[in-house]
């Protein structure tokens, strides 16, 4: 009963790109949620702020992983 219309998906990463682009994007991205995610846990009651930092946290370390990737395929 499906449809075989196929539609353009909403957000996809581009094929075209390569890994060094996709992980310099991400770690742009990731960098700039933690620093989002900081600024709104400063604004935040204690109780939400040490929910806001921890998941500010983890967006650190998804970055740290990306920018050690990108380290690994980077030209030297």
């Amino acid at each position: 009963m499906g449809s075989h219309t196929q539609h353009d998906p909403m957000y996809f990463a581009n094929p075209a790109y390569g890994t060094e682009s996709l992980l310099t994007n991400a770690s742009e991205s990731l960098g700039s949620a933690s620093e989002m995610l900081n600024n709104f846990a400063a604004t935040l009651e204690p109780a939400h702020r040490k929910t806001a930092i921890g998941i500010a946290q983890l967006v650190m370390l998804g970055s740290l992983a990306v920018t050690r990737a990108l380290d690994n395929v980077e030209p030297k």
